[in-house]
């Protein structure tokens, strides 16, 4: 009896584990589930992401369909997640729509197909569906249409993204009823209007993201009952108006960009009391007054940007022991009469320093702290002199512009860090032999250099391989000789501008070789012979310019030559075919006469 009582305990007590094994594994994918996702799969026409190869057999749940995730214990999908990383290659993408039936995987929490590029059509209305939904991101396709207002049923939403698409029409103000909204990012679309009110009842918003659309009208007073909100972008949309003293009050904003609008008025001077702020961009508006005081008492601010606007002089005095986490100022093309760079930015530790078109004059500045500058530009002032050893203690800088001065040097005593990867010294009058300063030493981090419109002379030199030159402009000056073969060596050039020199010789077949080229200026020089037809190969090419050489022959019969305006080819010596008149004693001339 003990035994048959034992036996029994046993057999229990295994049946009850063999129950707890099974409520822990997987339920098999149910078939409306299975089904909705076919629907989708049936609407993507072609994918080289290789996500949907995995989406076979019966069960999509247990099956390794990629992107899929189930709750264990109902079986039912709650999460679908299909992203590419927004740097990926252009070849990674799906092409098709977003199918209704989606709207039937009624038990979603999150639902992201982001970065397919190609993905068209409406956002389906079925998506009103999907109650649980807790994130819908959509970002960086190519849907079209309006916001579905059907989306405003979706209550549990708190992350909803939309950024990066073709949507067009007004924000619905019914996005009003997300309760449990913190993040709302459409931006990167068409959508105009004005910033509807239904905004105003997102309590819970921390991240709002508008930028890069067509929205109208003036940034809303209501914006600042948002208390909770640490992100605003409205950046490069056509909003009117001035800074709501309202947003003031929003003590834990960090993020405030509204550059690229019509934004009028001053700077109110109530900003002083974001103490959460780390970045203000206002460039690109119409604002006028003088830079508030009260921004110099903004703790954590490491990036201020004023630039493009109306401001005048003079800077806040509180400026000089103020913003002490200050790394990155922009106050390029306003009204300032600076006269000399403020000792308060020549004598910090900052990254970033913008003080273009500032009417700045004499020699250039001495930065006490030269070698945690990132980039500079000091562009369009009246600079007269210090060029030669400006750059050479600034290790880490990386992008230079002192382009529109009067700077006088010969280029060979100007010392360029190693790791500079762009510089513009355009429009000053800087002489001497440029193989000084291109070079066989020439640093494999520069990308883009622009020395055009000085008064350079000497020859092209020869160039080696290796390097990743992308811009060179070396435009009116005084550069004789010509083109070198070795310009092939430059393989990831994409803008080539040598007009307005004194150049000579024939165009060397290996430019044909620069397949990545997509400007290409020879106009004003001397060069003779003809076109090569190796350009041809050069699909990449925009804009072209041959005028006033001593070219002769036909010009390269293919897209894009033959399509340029006549007045690229013109002012040479006997130049042929289209787009100009045909060459003589050929079978085109013969149908032409």
């Amino acid at each position: 009896m003990h035994f048959q009582m034992l036996v029994f305990k046993i057999l229990l007590i295994s049946s009850f584990f063999h129950q707890m094994s099974l409520a822990q594994q997987p339920q098999i994918c149910v078939e409306t589930d299975r089904l909705a996702l076919v629907g989708f799969k049936d609407h993507i026409f072609k994918d080289t992401t290789g996500f949907l190869s995995s989406w076979t057999g019966k069960d999509c749940c247990g099956g390794g369909w990629e992107g899929v995730e189930c709750d264990v214990s109902t079986g039912r999908v709650n999460r679908l997640v299909l992203q590419t990383p927004s740097e990926s290659d252009i070849s990674v993408y799906m092409k098709g729509t977003l199918s209704s039936s989606l709207g039937d995987l009624v038990f979603l929490e999150t639902l992201i197909v982001s970065g397919m590029k190609h993905i068209a059509g409406a956002i389906p209305e079925s998506f009103s569906k999907l109650s649980r939904l807790k994130q819908l991101i959509l970002d960086d396709n190519s849907l079209q249409g309006d916001i579905p207002s059907g989306l405003s049923h979706l209550e549990s939403l708190q992350t909803l993204s939309l950024s990066g698409n073709h949507l067009t029409g007004q924000i619905p103000s019914v996005l009003g009823n997300f309760k449990n909204l913190q993040q709302l990012s459409l931006a990167d679309n068409m959508l105009t209007g004005v910033i509807p009110i239904g905004v105003k009842n997102l309590a819970a918003l921390q991240s709002l993201d508008l930028s890069h659309n067509l929205l109208s009208g003036v940034v809303p007073n209501f914006l600042g009952q948002l208390r909770n909100l640490t992100y605003i972008d409205l950046s490069s949309n056509e909003l009117s108006g001035e800074v709501p003293v309202s947003l003031c009050g929003l003590i834990k904003l960090s993020f405030l960009s509204m550059d690229h609008n019509r934004i009028t008025g001053r700077i109110p001077s109530q900003i002083g009391k974001m103490k959460a702020l780390t970045s203000l961009s206002l460039s690109f508006n119409k604002l006028t007054g003088q830079i508030p005081e009260s921004i110099a008492g903004l703790p954590n601010l490491w990036n201020l940007s004023l630039s493009r606007n109306e401001l005048f002089d003079p800077l806040p005095i509180a400026f000089s022991k103020g913003v002490p986490s200050l790394l990155s100022i922009d106050l390029s093309y306003n009204k300032f009469n600076l006269g000399v760079v403020p000792e308060w930015i020549r004598t910090r530790e900052l990254s970033d320093v913008n003080l273009a078109g500032c009417k700045l004059r004499g020699m250039l500045p001495n930065f006490t702290r030269p070698d945690s500058l990132n980039s500079i530009d000091l562009s369009d002032n009246a600079f007269t002199g210090g060029i030669s050893s400006f750059f050479a203690r600034m290790l880490s800088l990386q992008k230079g512009k002192i382009s529109n001065n009067q700077l006088k040097s010969d280029v060979a005593v100007i010392k360029l860090p190693d790791g500079i990867s762009s510089l513009d010294l355009h429009s000053n009058q800087l002489f001497g032999c440029l193989s000084r300063m291109l070079s066989n030493k020439t640093s494999k981090f520069l990308e883009a250099i622009d020395v055009s419109n000085n008064q350079l002379s000497g020859s092209i030199p020869e160039f080696v391989s290796g390097l990743n030159l992308k811009v060179l402009n070396i435009g009116s000056n005084k550069i004789s000789g010509q083109i070198p073969t070795s310009i092939s060596n430059l393989d990831k050039l994409e803008r080539f501008d040598i007009s307005r020199n004194q150049i000579t010789g024939t165009i060397p077949v290996s430019l044909g070789s620069l397949v990545k080229l997509q400007w290409l200026d020879l106009s004003i020089n001397r060069l003779s012979g003809k076109i090569p037809d190796s350009l041809l190969g050069i699909e990449a090419l925009k804009h072209a310019n041959f005028r006033a050489n001593r070219l002769c022959g036909e010009i390269p019969q293919g897209r894009p030559y033959n399509i340029f305006p006549a007045a690229a080819y013109a002012h040479n010596l006997c130049l042929c075919a289209k787009p100009l008149p045909p060459c003589k004693g050929t079978k085109q001339g013969k149908l032409g006469q």
